[in-house]
């Protein structure tokens, strides 16, 4: 082999730059941002600022942060919903105004007071959340011009009850423990806003009103054909908004005791810009209370900074304002562009080689001669299915398969005709497989592995492994669950295509030439799954052997069907059975003459086959080329071969126009057909098959050998 060939094959297998887009595609990438900037904020002003780290200064830092924090988290809401809320600044300086009037000077209780004024802060809440929510309006307008209305209020507040307000003074011991009372050395405002973040995470990560949050704020369309209340949960978010805002600001009247014109103005945008600088998306669905937290210790952590350096206050809104501008920016051209950095990051190509490809011409003496066997071949539910990737019978010869709607199709026998949707599971129900008992076993992608009982009933049984001891990220859940088959004693062997890709893009797993999949063992025993057999490339058709000790598998893109076995004397040995095939095989099942049949879900291309050996050439055309232009592996035509233990291929079908059953990704012989799926097809197809015998059944064969 050549210098440079080999230099290439180490190059790009072993330095695992793929770890790079792994980390990039985490969603977890999105809070380590805001925590560097922390970071750096924190080691600039501690190193510039004398006493920045003193008691005195981190005191003041925490009680303002605990009432900044308080607002922020509202602010959150109504940014995850899709809005953006401009009336904060005067909302908390018309519930300031408040606190010292009722609380401070007419010395209402506490227990009365303090929620008085978050009511008042909710009501203006509520109007914007009418106004934006159920009528429709603009939300940066609508709030806008309350944030001008308000402030109004307050001014006019101000002249009329300044002097009422600037005689009072509550003494009660709880006024003055929201002032300056600590809980083990915390300020009293922060303990409360610590809570209030806590509650405001759940809700939003595992509640039912946060789960709509966020829906609302991915897509208002989409959530309401979900049966979402779109309106209602946008007025809620701004009603949340000013409560929480309100509260602070009785927090803030507590603190200082004073009202005057400058009380909250520009506190919207800097609460805007905490938000935006914490990772909060202006477009919604996107962020998090902790990345809202983040952002808000930031911006406080310069303002109060700025100030105590003795800058004036004009520098520090154009610090603020050029704060707020850079992150939109970012925010704005970070979503826009998010899918090109991360696949150009994320898809990390590695050398690979096949052998050279078989001929397949018509009268080449080669096994996988072209032949037009599958000319004519009948059709099932034509127009009627979408997606069936696989197909298998029950032992009342009921055809069963999937539907890219996420439901299992039962057609009735004998003419399978008639059908109903037997389960729906909600994902794509790939591999199938009956157990002894007669539950329908089945990969769902995206989902995991599930069982149905003969009565519809459905149960997941895993959708994790064992995470791999070397993975930089967490590679337990499983994406893509393909293919299964169980084992004599219940054990469900099941391959999963990629560890890397979704199901919407499994085909740029063959972008990267490597082993990204891996076969998995759930066992019923324990009720646990573990990887068994990692590092194997697209692994499909697993097909357990009739000796009830070895299994057989496919990998799609090295182009190859292994036999690994489980138990008995080779227990753990792995051994290739045919090592070159011509496509890409996929699903591989049992013939009545105890030979296998696999299908080849699509054929190999020189072309392709080349740019296998060209990392550098795939990932400048990642890099370079827009998606669709990519160059992928051939899926448009498929075949059948039949094999026997040894690997001799002993027949091959072909459907040279491709129009009768134009994918092949799986097949089924049943009592003298095959059957077959494929998943993007609109049909089943139904061959018959010369000289074997019509009374044989996979099922019955199979489980009676093992009973």
């Amino acid at each position: 082999m050549a210098t440079s060939e080999t230099w290439t094959r180490w190059r790009y297998r072993y330095i695992p730059d793929k770890f790079v887009g792994e980390i990039l595609s985490k969603s977890w990438i999105d809070t380590l941002i805001p925590v560097v900037i922390l970071a750096a904020v924190f080691a600039f002003f501690s190193i510039n600022m004398p006493g920045f780290l003193g008691g005195s200064n981190l005191s003041d830092i925490a009680q303002i942060y605990g009432e900044y924090l308080i607002i922020i988290v509202g602010i959150t809401f109504v940014m995850m919903a899709g809005g953006i809320d401009l009336t904060v600044g005067s909302v908390f300086a018309f519930c300031n105004l408040a606190a010292l009037l009722l609380i401070n000077s007419m010395e209402v209780n506490l227990a009365i007071g303090i929620p008085a004024i978050m009511m008042l802060g909710g009501l203006i809440g509520l109007i914007n959340g009418l106004l934006i929510g159920y009528l429709g309006m603009r939300a940066f307008l609508t709030t806008l011009v309350m944030l001008i209305i308000v402030r109004a209020i307050v001014d006019q507040g101000l002249l009329d009850y300044g002097q009422i307000i600037s005689r009072g003074f509550n003494a009660s011991a709880a006024w003055e423990f929201m002032a300056i009372g600590k809980v083990f050395g915390v300020p009293s405002s922060l303990v409360v806003a610590a809570v209030i973040a806590l509650i405001g995470h759940v809700v939003l990560t595992r509640m039912r009103f946060g789960w709509h949050v966020m829906a609302v704020g991915g897509s208002r369309r989409s959530a309401y054909n979900a049966g979402i209340k779109v309106k209602r949960t946008i007025c809620l978010t701004y009603v949340l908004s000013g409560v929480l805002t309100g509260l602070a600001a009785t927090f803030y009247a507590a603190r200082l005791s004073s009202a005057g014109t400058d009380v909250g103005k520009g506190l919207e945008v800097t609460m805007l810009t905490a938000a935006v600088l914490g990772g909060i998306s202006l477009g919604g669905g996107r962020g998090s209370i902790v990345k809202a937290m983040l952002g808000a210790i930031i911006i406080l952590l310069v303002q109060n900074s700025l100030i105590r350096m003795g800058l004036t206050s004009g520098t520090s809104s154009l610090v603020l304002g050029l704060i707020l501008l850079s992150a939109v920016a970012i925010d704005v051209r970070w979503v826009k562009n998010r899918h090109k950095v991360l696949a150009r990051a994320y898809v990390s190509p590695t050398y690979f080689r096949l052998p050279p490809l078989p001929e397949t011409a018509a009268g080449s003496g080669s096994p996988y001669a072209l032949n037009d066997k599958l000319r004519g071949v009948e059709a099932i539910g034509l127009g009627e299915l979408d997606g069936p990737e696989d197909v298998i019978f029950d032992k009342d010869d009921n055809l069963y398969c999937g539907s890219r709607h996420g439901d299992i199709i039962r057609f009735f026998a004998p003419d399978h005709k008639r059908w109903e949707i037997f389960a729906h599971i909600g994902g794509h129900p790939l591999g199938m497989a009956f157990d002894k008992d007669g539950n329908l076993h089945t990969c769902v992608g995206g989902m995991g592995l599930y069982r149905i009982s003969p009565d519809g009933e459905v149960r997941k049984l895993s959708d994790e492994t064992n995470r791999s001891l070397l993975s930089v990220v967490d590679d337990s859940r499983l994406r893509l669950a393909d293919d299964l088959d169980i084992a004599p004693d219940g054990r469900v062997f099941f391959s999963e295509a990629t560890v890397r890709y979704e199901m919407y893009d499994w085909m740029v797993d063959a972008l990267e030439g490597r082993g990204n999949g891996r076969i998995i063992c759930y066992d019923p025993a324990t009720d646990s799954s573990r990887t068994v057999l990692p590092d194997l490339q697209l692994p499909n058709g697993i097909c357990v052997e009739r000796n009830g000790q070895s299994l057989l598998f496919a990998e799609t893109w090295g182009c190859r069907i292994t036999r690994w076995y489980f138990d008995g004397p080779k227990k753990g040995r792995k051994e290739v059975v045919i090592d070159n095939l011509p496509g890409y095989p996929d699903n591989i099942n049992r013939a009545s003459d105890g030979t296998y049949w696999c299908a080849l879900c699509g054929m190999r291309a020189p072309v392709f086959d080349l740019a296998l050996t060209m990392p550098g050439f795939r990932r400048r055309m990642v890099q370079k080329v827009g998606r669709d232009d990519w160059l992928y592996p051939n899926m448009n035509t498929g075949c059948v071969i039949k094999f026997d233990a040894e690997g001799n291929v002993l027949n091959v079908l072909w459907d040279l126009g491709g129009e009768a059953h134009p994918m092949i990704t799986s097949i089924r012989e049943h009592k003298g057909f095959l059957y077959l799926g494929g998943i993007y097809n609109n049909r089943v197809g139904k061959y018959r098959i010369p000289n074997v015998d019509t009374t044989w059944t996979s099922l019955a064969d199979y489980w009676e050998k093992h009973s």
